[in-house]
């Protein structure tokens, strides 16, 4: 048995169906499937677009998109510019078998290209597979911040 050929690249206007299709894996996953409310076209035109607003990697195996991690850049006036990762996911089927680590390793060499200094994101705090992930990057975890939103539109 051969090992499967995995590739981890940008993601291209062609993957956004894909995408689409992994965005509404994490949310079952998530258990908050109802939330998805981006028309796809908003999407597409969101990232590949005249002015993009979010760029991603995607981890392909045996030329199928099973994993991607979507980040926009943030910016803070005390600290300058970050990458905030909104999500990353691997399929359920492909998990275990280091695509989170690839990805999220190219994640990072693509912030020190870019050459900013952070990488920011949020984690579910029931996600424990997910922590124990962040946990072998020296992620830190900070409970004092509370998460607001508003609905303006």
């Amino acid at each position: 048995m051969s090992l499967p050929s995995i590739i981890i690249r940008p993601a291209v206007q062609q993957d956004c169906k894909r995408l689409m299709a992994l965005v509404h894996e994490l949310a079952e996953y998530e258990k908050a499937p109802h939330e998805v409310t981006v028309a796809f076209d908003h999407f597409v035109e969101s990232g590949f677009g005249p002015q993009p607003v979010w760029w991603a990697l995607v981890a392909e195996v045996d030329g199928r998109v099973e994993g991607f991690a979507l980040y926009y850049i943030r910016y803070s006036t005390w600290k300058g510019q970050a990458m905030y990762l909104e999500d990353i996911l691997v399929t359920e089927a492909m998990r275990g078998q280091g695509l989170g680590k690839q990805l999220f390793d190219a994640l990072i060499a693509e912030a020190q290209q870019k050459q900013l200094k952070r990488i920011v994101w949020q984690v579910l705090e029931w996600n424990e597979p997910a922590i124990r992930f962040y946990k072998k990057y020296q992620a830190h975890f900070d409970a004092e911040w509370i998460n607001c939103s508003i609905e303006v539109g």
